[in-house]
């Protein structure tokens, strides 16, 4: 491996990522893994515009400085947990775009079902619970989504994207602050227009043709509501994470976990039973009069089976 190289490399991502103003300063950090126990680690308190091959370090897996003139990032933790947890990973960025980081300052999950190349190469984006940088704690907190993702936003911080090699890593954060962004001009505009299930299952079956992996994909989640956040949606109480500037998207279930019962002879509330009988899926457009009929009718089809 010609770690020459991938040092240039190192340096000409780091550029990118000033000059899109993902990393003011001296924010940002880069590794790249050359070894089964060494990693190319950019400095801290350089900014990444302006590095040289000499600046960057080696460290080691436990996160030991065994190479360079200056310090290594405090924050390499992170990316070795990442390294540990996905042998397939070789580098790791993180920065702070700014549309992304606005995302991680709200809280605000990621729309899905918008943009068929965000549907194709990220998928679900999860957001982390915020703990202090630079700890092992802080690195943690990747652990429950390092090995569904390849981009993962921190809570009021930042992102860590990671890929087989350092553009492969950038290029994940790319596509995601330019989605972020163009959510924010939609929403501007008025209205985020959804894909309904059947256009959001053929992207899915494109992703796989192309041997891109999504867990929506997987038996676990194929019943899943596949364009709300289902993936992550158990982590939001924890991360403080909650829908409030974009809508939910339409629900798009697969099959009907709960539905709605008879009302008991004595007047009771209506209970709730298991089924597997299809539900009603929301009807393009979000055509509200056309949903609530579908579920009268729901419901009816049950009293009369009583």
């Amino acid at each position: 491996m010609n770690a020459h190289k991938i040092k240039q490399d190192i340096c000409e991502i780091g550029r990118r990522l000033y000059n899109k103003g993902f990393a003011a300063a001296n924010d940002g950090n880069i590794t790249v893994r050359i070894g089964e126990n060494e990693v190319l680690c950019t400095p801290t308190m350089h900014s990444k515009g302006f590095l040289k091959t000499e600046d960057i370090c080696t460290i080691d897996m436990t996160g030991k400085q065994i190479a360079g003139i200056k310090k290594r990032s405090s924050e390499a933790l992170l990316h070795l947990e990442i390294y540990k947890q996905r042998p397939d990973i070789k580098s790791v960025v993180h920065c702070h775009p700014p549309h992304a980081t606005a995302f991680a300052v709200a809280r605000e999950p990621i729309p899905q079902c918008v943009l068929p190349e965000v549907e194709v190469f990220l998928g679900d984006v999860p957001i982390t619970r915020y703990e202090t940088p630079g700890g092992q704690a802080f690195a943690d907190t990747v652990l429950p989504f390092v090995d569904k993702t390849n981009v993962i936003i921190l809570a009021n911080h930042g992102t860590v994207s990671f890929g087989v090699d350092v553009e492969q890593a950038y290029w994940w954060t790319e596509i995601l602050d330019a989605y972020c962004r163009i959510l924010m001009l939609a929403r501007q505009l008025g209205n985020v227009s959804y894909f309904d299930e059947q256009q959001e299952r053929e992207l899915l079956t494109l992703k796989q043709k192309w041997g891109w992996a999504d867990p929506r994909n997987t038996e676990e989640y194929k019943n899943c509501d596949i364009c709300a956040n289902d993936i992550f949606r158990d982590s939001w109480k924890q991360s403080g994470v909650q829908r409030r500037a974009f809508p939910a998207p339409p629900a798009m279930p697969a099959k009907a976990e709960t539905q709605t019962t008879s009302l008991s002879g004595n007047g009771s509330p209506p209970v709730l039973k298991q089924t597997t009988e299809a539900a009603p899926s929301a009807p393009a457009g979000g055509d509200m009069e056309q949903l609530v009929k579908l579920i009268t009718a729901q419901v009816m089809r049950e009293l009369q089976s009583k």
